[in-house]
């Protein structure tokens, strides 16, 4: 089997690094491979933040930047792209940069462990805000930095440093040249073979032909749960196929009455286009893990893994999505078209045969009278996993529910859809009496499990309570979420 090289580009410099392993993280290539320790090993599995570093990435003309942690991410994934970690911001004679004179002089580092990884959030907004001369809000750095844990400091010197760069002396990164070579590298293309261990096609059609000839190879998205599978479950793949670089599943098309999102878009890049839709699905969005999560990680390699706590599920149920599926056979393309519930037959099981791949998720446009929410519960308010997830669309005519659609997740062994609690609204007036009694349905509908994140009871009495909110809601009552609530002054 052939092992192919990886090559990306780091201070200016095309980096080539021969035969690596198709299971081989970034993180440790950087920390083994090429001694840079400034980088650290924390979690391992992309919570605290630690490992982050910042990739570049063509954009037609123009470099976009991203935030991304490095323990889960496959180092070949980021074959032809930029990297910086926090040794390759100063000046040739040592001149800090503003992400890293900011922490300095906000007195935003103590035991010095996490710096690293803030400071590359900390790049990543300068990239692409400060750099732009777009101001810092207090809100926006908060976001930036949802993927980074402090234990010393507390976070609110962190953000001061956040909204401190745009008041020192600027540094620009030299666009010209890096799109030279982001370019060279691109069009040099890869050296892959048949027999490849690590295959990251750049079309549909060859990903297609590659799955049907590699049944057997772990497919990948974004990585942030097969990376998990690596680092701790110390699992190896003999060979990976990586959907991530396929042009037409890169994409988010448009139509009239839906959008079609390509397996291989970020999760940021989503739920940006489902926002747009439905612009109360930010604060949701904004609370599905890191930003540098949803930087790497792909919506559909998040439906396609099946956790019955993937939080994207539940709201793609109630929203009516369908999910394509395809593959070549006998030289011929085929696909399949079935509601995004349907893919699940067990935990973590689908109906995807071995030589299918998941090529798009179809996302119906919000129709008349549409009322639209999704809750998730969980111990920590960001980047935590759910205990619950309740997400639910209804259609209203002159106060009568006509269509009901609920997504649920955290209740069962799979992303459910709560038919039942459905039934009970379909066709009534949209009332109290009418909500209580689905809340007794909605409670009854499922046989959660108790662990160590939630009980099953209290799963049950969270459910109906999420329900009474939504009433709430539509009623036009607004500060009974989280979300609602600000904090004054300095206090974060």
């Amino acid at each position: 089997m052939n092992t192919p090289s990886l090559q990306f580009i780091r201070l200016g410099e095309i980096v080539t690094l021969p035969a690596l392993p198709p299971t081989r993280t970034l993180l440790q290539v950087l920390r083994e491979d090429l001694n840079s320790t400034d980088t650290k090993e924390g979690c391992n599995e992309g919570d605290c933040g630690a490992c982050t570093v910042v990739l570049g990435e063509l954009d037609g003309e123009h470099i976009r930047y991203r935030a991304v942690n490095s323990c889960i991410r496959l180092a070949h994934s980021v074959h032809g792209m930029a990297l910086w970690t926090a040794q390759d911001l100063p000046g040739f004679d040592g001149t800090l940069h503003p992400a890293q004179q900011a922490m300095v002089q906000c007195h935003a580092s103590q035991c010095g462990f996490c710096t690293p990884g803030f400071v590359m959030s900390l790049f990543g907004l300068y990239q692409n805000h400060v750099a732009h001369g777009q101001t810092v809000t207090r809100e926006l750095a908060q976001e930036a930095l949802s993927g980074n844990l402090c234990r010393c400091t507390g976070y609110r010197p962190i953000l001061d440093a956040a909204q401190k760069m745009a008041e020192l002396p600027s540094v620009a990164v030299n666009e010209s040249d890096l799109l030279q070579n982001l370019k060279h590298l691109a069009h040099s293309g890869r050296a892959q073979t048949a027999d490849s261990s690590y295959i990251s096609p750049p079309t549909l059609r060859e990903l297609l032909a590659a799955r049907a000839a590699h049944p057997e190879a772990q497919l990948v998205a974004g990585c942030t749960d097969v990376g998990l599978w690596v680092t701790k479950q110390h699992r190896q793949f003999a060979r990976v196929l990586d959907v991530s670089r396929v042009r037409e599943l890169r994409c988010i098309e448009h139509e009239p009455q839906y959008l079609a999102i390509g397996a291989a878009v970020t999760l940021s890049d989503a739920f940006a286009a489902l926002v747009q839709d439905r612009p109360q699905l930010q604060a949701f969005a904004s609370r599905f893990a890191g930003l540098p999560v949803r930087n790497s990680g792909t919506l559909g390699g998040n439906v396609a893994n099946g956790s019955p706590i993937g939080d994207s599920m539940p709201l793609l149920i109630a929203l009516g999505a369908h999910v394509v599926l395809m593959s070549q056979r006998n030289g011929q393309t085929h696909h399949r078209e079935m509601a995004l519930e349907a893919l699940y037959t067990g935990y973590r099981q689908t109906v995807l045969q071995a030589d299918e791949v998941l090529a798009w998720i179809k996302v119906p446009k919000p129709g008349p009278g549409e009322l639209c929410r999704v809750y998730k519960i969980s111990k920590r308010f960001e980047d935590d996993i759910s205990a619950v997830c309740l997400a639910i669309k209804l259609q209203l005519e002159n106060t009568m529910v006509v269509q009901a659609s609920i997504g649920v997740g955290g209740v069962a062994a799979t992303p459910v859809r709560a038919s039942r609690t459905e039934a009970a609204l379909r066709g009534q007036a949209w009332t109290q009496d009418t909500v209580q009694s689905a809340i007794h349905v909605l409670r009854s509908e499922f046989s959660p499990l108790s662990d160590l994140r939630a009980s099953a009871d209290y799963r049950k009495q969270v459910l109906g309570n999420l329900l009474q909110r939504f009433w709430l809601e539509s009623q036009g009552q607004r500060h009974i979420n989280l979300e609602s609530f600000t904090c004054e002054g300095e206090s974060l």
